[in-house]
């Protein structure tokens, strides 16, 4: 067995961990692990499934197949709450042996359908007529008469967020949970397995803390709108006891008790008011003296909207980050510096204050003119406020909000307390967001570039807290579509996002179609006023309905992600888009297009270089022929032949309106020819040769800066290579001078930022009432640096068949990508050897039953050449000389010396 590759996971659909999933029949999944003594190209050939089902014999299929990603159930459907046991071997090799058993897997379904819910919705009696509203506690004692407790799960949702406690114990992990979906469509529920926590033969106590968390809360910019969903929180609970010879279920219903929370205030904007004056010790726990003084519920409309256990992971801590400076600012202010700008919130192990005393916790991202920097949160107050009972507070956090800070401003303690003084062992920052499993890794010989894609993937965790937002930390906070869908091929390269934004994507359909035109809101879930910001149609941000299943089907290979998505993509292009004459975008309509150009004033966000509908039009063609592949894909042949008809239409009538017989647009911007080389816009090798010379003069004259915005910046360095200007891209990528990615680097940025220049050079934060230093968006480069630098990318869904393609360059002189492919793990790994006169080695990991075209610098053709080799660990080597073509000189005016500032 030991030239047999290993069996190490087994999945189920694309839910993080297989416990309370939402279907009956899930498919699976399971991936390989090789070592150094596996034989070569191996490829499945066929696997057994082993399924026990309530302790009965395992029942077991044989499958004559090579497909190991998201095979069909192969059992009868399971019932809502039933457990199963798989368990898994393949045969594969040129004796199709079998590998070893994996090991046993649980798959658990969760309530599956609506009647299975028998719990009521409880609330307050006293329904508070004006907001925020004060978190409330809930609480229930109940006795077991059973001698022990085989199983339990405590199926739980609220309007708003919570956190459950059985028995004095905080129940889960999990933070801001059910999370954030579009409420009026779909609510979460989650499942915890609570065996454990209870006390058999005896008393026991469920107890809840509730707050408004985003159902209720105020939500939008402009000081945004309060009760968008409702205007009171409620609770959900259903706990399903089965001792083995009995079962009982305790729920949620008028026999409960609640109470005012001693959290006064807690909002997502503004923070968490805690008063411990107004603590009652105890109230999780069964020995609580004072549920007399609580009021009974009231029980409440149960929602009318689909319960769903999502796929995505929760919320959770998943780091601890200590502080590195206490820093006194010209004003007396203390302020803490944690060294990285993160999401999260403060936790303190001990605070000790006379009573009614108040400790401020502030954050903020940046400091200006060394205090902390506030304005660009704009009405958010991100404040935590402490008030004492005069004895001591332990292991203090807020429960239901989050900042987006890297800096604290400490109100109320300092370090010259004479009594517990303010030191940098006092305080630590949580980092939060939705804990999704890690899956690539990139490093390479540049310092700042690792740094960069550092930076870009703290902000991808900032940002991917319940849904994919914009920014973590003023009065926003939204799932702006455009945003994730020029960043989702770069963050489902780091984290698998399956789970999550198939997630999103359910929201986003549902909303959309909800609409008569087919237009999908800005922001999902969506919550802007239409005064502020109506709905109309938009290339590149509702193009996310193509783009982010597509993105996510080349990720994972799952076709389900394109059925379920499907009728939202055709509605988008068949109702949704707003058309001309000639069938391309209506050009009276107003486009945000190359969003944020670095030219655009700080308040004229938009105005950039790039016509809006030029954007839209290459947008409109490079989505209509998507569409086109997906349809063809889901075996829509009517839609396909439509599409591939309509795709040919629109380039020759876009080629017509903007490109010249020689390949030169009129749109003479690197956007505009970044769009036609990447999406293929372009008729014939003259057109493409020419289109990349100009794209280069226009680089060289831009003196390497980035001068392209939301459109061009995910693609410039892709438009570059493939037009064979690989060099001209990493001296775009190693500029330092603003507006480039190196700039906020030099400025001591930890994350990336929304504009160029969020800081100016002098210190001073961009003017400009929309300025975060927490966005992913421009961050898009690092899908070139997996890509191009280190040479990794899909030939095929899910990663079966990948390109291996490095593209040394710049003074980069090694590089290294790993990705958990869905089949197993992928390495590539390069570097170049200076004193063997230029010795180029490649070492390639490619996974069991997955192959690999690997392409080396200098093969003739990098698209269709190479060499393709199975599964196992390869050697390469070649020459390349990097110093051809290297340092690229800008054009400018020949009587000044143009001075370089590439590191």
């Amino acid at each position: 067995m030991s030239s047999q590759p290993s069996i190490t996971s087994i999945s189920f659909e694309q839910h993080a961990s297989g416990r309370g999933i939402g279907v009956a029949q899930p498919r699976i999944s399971w991936k390989f692990a090789a070592t150094i003594e596996t034989i070569p190209d191996w490829e499945q050939k066929a696997y057994t499934l082993e399924i026990i089902r309530n302790s009965e014999s395992p029942e077991s299929h044989l499958i004559q197949s090579s497909e190991s990603v998201l095979i069909p159930w192969p059992s009868q459907p399971l019932q809502s709450r039933e457990a199963a046991q798989v368990r898994v071997r393949a045969y594969g090799g040129s004796r199709a042996e079998p590998t070893e058993w994996s090991e046993w897997t649980t798959v658990e379904c969760g309530l599956l359908n609506r009647e299975d819910w028998i719990a009521k919705a409880i609330a307050s009696p006293v329904k508070q007529t004006e907001g925020p509203l004060r978190p409330l506690r809930f609480r229930k004692t109940f006795a077991l008469s059973a001698a022990a407790v085989k199983q339990a799960r405590l199926y739980i949702t609220s309007l708003g967020v919570f956190q459950a406690y059985i028995n004095g114990v905080h129940v889960g992990d999990h933070c801001m949970a059910p999370g954030w979906t579009s409420y009026k469509h779909r609510l979460n529920y989650e499942i915890f397995d609570v065996a454990s926590l209870l006390n058999a033969n005896g008393p026991n106590t469920i107890a809840v803390e509730v707050a408004e968390g985003w159902y209720a809360t105020r939500l939008g910019f402009h000081g945004g709108r309060r009760f968008l969903y409702g205007d009171e929180m409620a609770l959900i609970a259903q706990l399903e006891i089965d001792s083995g010879l009995e079962k009982e279920t305790i729920v949620t219903d008028s026999t409960w008790k609640c109470h005012d929370s001693a959290l006064i205030t807690s909002e997502i904007y503004d923070g968490e008011v805690y008063d411990a004056r107004e603590e009652q010790e105890g109230w999780t726990t069964t020995s609580f003296p004072e549920e007399s003084s609580w009021d009974a519920v009231r029980e409440t409309e149960f929602p009318q909207t689909e319960l769903v256990s999502p796929n995505a992971p929760p919320v959770r801590v998943t780091e601890v980050v200590k502080p590195i400076e206490i820093i006194m600012t010209p004003t007396g202010k203390t302020i803490i510096d944690f060294g990285q700008n993160l999401v999260g919130r403060i936790r303190i192990p001990s605070l000790i204050k006379p009573s009614n005393h108040i400790v401020t916790l502030i954050h903020a991202e940046v400091l200006e003119n060394q205090e902390l920097g506030i304005r660009p949160l704009r009405v958010a107050k991100c404040t935590d406020t402490i008030t004492s009972a005069g004895t001591e507070i332990r292991n203090w956090a807020p429960r239901f909000t989050f900042h987006g800070f890297r800096y604290v401003q400490i109100d109320g303690w300092s370090p010259e307390d004479d009594t517990n003084p303010l030191t940098l062992d006092s305080l630590t920052a949580e980092v939060m967001h939705t804990d999704l499993k890690r899956t690539g890794w990139f490093n390479c010989s540049h310092p700042m570039i690792n740094k960069l894609h550092e930076n870009a993937t703290w902000s991808m965790r900032g940002n991917f807290l319940s849904i994919p937002t914009d920014c973590p930390q003023r009065d926003e906070r939204l799932g702006w579509t455009g945003d994730i869908q020029v960043f989702a091929p770069s963050a489902s390269f780091l984290y698998n996002t399956a789970g999550m934004l198939g997630d999103w994507l359910k929201d986003l359909a549902a909303e959309q179609l909800a609409s008569p035109n087919a237009i999908p809101p800005f922001v999902i879930p969506n919550v802007i006023s239409e005064d502020l910001w109506p709905v109309f149609p938009q290339a590149i941000w509702d193009d996310v309905t193509i783009l982010l299943p597509w993105t996510l089907y080349q990720s994972y290979g799952d076709t389900n992600i394109l059925h379920k998505q499907y009728p939202s993509m055709t509605a988008w292009l068949d109702r949704g888009v707003q058309r001309g004459p000639d069938r391309l975008w209506d050009d009276t309509l107003f486009q945000l297009g190359d969003w944020l150009d670095p030219t655009a004033p700080p308040d004229q966000p938009g105005n950039a270089r790039t016509d809006g509908t030029l954007v839209a039009d290459a947008y409109l063609v490079h989505v209509t022929r998507t569409l086109s592949s997906i349809a063809t894909i889901l075996n829509e042949k009517a839609d396909a032949t439509r599409y591939e008809t309509e795709y040919l239409a629109l380039k020759a009538r876009f080629q017509t309106k903007y490109i010249s017989p020689e390949g030169y647009l009129v749109g003479d911007t690197q956007t505009a020819l970044s769009l036609a080389l990447v999406f293929n816009l372009l008729n014939n090798p003259t057109q493409i040769s020419n289109a990349g010379a100009r794209l280069s003069r226009l680089v060289r004259r831009a003196k390497f800066q980035v001068s392209t915005g939301f459109a061009g910046t995910p693609i410039i360095t892709h438009a570059l290579t493939k037009a064979g200007y690989h060099q001209l891209a990493y001296r775009m990528l190693q500029e330092k001078t603003c507006p480039s990615w190196m700039y906020p680097l030099t400025m001591g940025a930890t994350t990336i930022w929304e504009r160029w220049d969020s800081m100016r050079p002098d210190g001073a934060v961009n003017p400009g009432e929309m300025t975060s230093f927490n966005h992913y968006a421009l961050g898009s480069i690092i899908n070139w640096l997996h890509k191009s630098v280190a040479g990794v990318s899909p030939l095929e869904p899910g990663w079966r068949r990948v390109l291996v393609n490095p593209v040394p360059g710049g003074t980069v002189r090694s590089a290294e990508a790993v990705y958990e492919t869905v089949y197993g793990r992928l390495e590539c790994r390069w570097k170049i050897e200076e004193r063997g006169g230029g010795r180029f080695v490649l070492e390639v990991v490619v996974p069991p039953n997955s192959w690999a075209r690997v392409v080396l610098p200098g093969d003739a053709d990098g698209e269709e050449g190479g060499r393709w080799v199975g599964s196992g660990r390869y050697t390469f080597e070649t020459r390349v000389d990097v110093r051809i073509g290297w340092p690229p000189k800008a054009l400018g005016p020949p009587m000044f010396e143009l001075e370089d500032t590439f590191v």
